[in-house]
């Protein structure tokens, strides 16, 4: 469900007061846990280091990203590869094909 538009778009207060004191062009990224505040037509151009609950993901505010939130673009969850054999083989497929040796192939477990 999205914001009233009486209120018009939320952005955190402190985050609002780091951009204005910024100088325009400034590549220095604004740090903030702010995931939830929306991407604005000021903040274009603007780095942000948006807090994932981890570690900081650095965004750049770009014309498209207008009207989004800043978390949209900090992931807060990382795909783990799914595995099993058919993956094993790929991979070491891919490996020797890039030049990599044959002995880093995956052992098998044949005796």
């Amino acid at each position: 469900m999205s914001r009233s538009l009486k209120k018009g778009p939320y952005i955190h207060p402190k985050l609002l007061k780091k951009i204005s004191r910024m100088k325009a062009g400034d590549k220095t990224p604004i740090k903030t846990w702010s995931r939830d505040s929306m991407i604005t037509p000021e903040m274009v151009g603007y780095v942000f280091m948006v807090h994932n609950g981890k570690t900081f993901i650095e965004v750049e505010a770009r014309e498209e990203m207008v009207g989004h939130r800043l978390g949209e673009f900090a992931p807060t969850r990382k795909f783990v590869r799914h595995g099993g054999k058919m993956q094993r083989d790929l991979e070491t497929k891919t490996k020797v094909v890039s030049g990599e040796p044959a002995a880093a192939k995956a052992k098998t477990g044949n005796k």
